[in-house]
C-alpha cells in the first residue's frame, strides 16, 4: 500500500513540536520509515516532529521523528520500538 493522509492524526502542538500518529492496516514499519513515505504530508510534518506509527497488521508500535522535510522528500527515523507483551 501507500501512505494514507487519512490515517495521520496530530495528537499535541507546542513550542514548535508536533505529535503525531500514525495507524497503518497495510504497511509494515520497514515500509513505513523508508524515506519518502510521508511526502505527501511533507507541508504538514516538521523536523524533529514525533510520530507514533501503530502497525496493526502486525501489531507493532514505533516512535519515530521526523529527521529531514525538503518540502517534498520527508525522512523519519527507524523508531524506537515500543515493547508489547501479553503474558497472561
Amino acid at each position: 500500500m501507500a501512505f494514507d493522509k487519512a490515517n495521520l492524526s496530530q495528537l499535541a502542538h507546542g513550542n514548535n513540536f508536533k505529535l503525531w500518529v500514525y495507524t497503518s492496516g497495510d504497511d509494515a514499519i520497514a515500509a513505513i520509515r523508508a524515506s519518502g513515505y510521508f511526502n505527501d504530508a511533507a507541508n504538514m510534518l516538521d523536523v524533529r516532529d514525533l510520530i507514533i506509527v501503530a502497525d496493526t497488521a502486525t501489531p507493532t508500535t514505533q516512535f519515530c521523528t521526523v529527521l529531514s522535510n525538503t518540502g517534498s522528500v520527508v525522512d523519519i527515523s527507524d523508531g524506537t520500538a515500543i515493547s508489547e507483551t501479553d503474558t497472561d
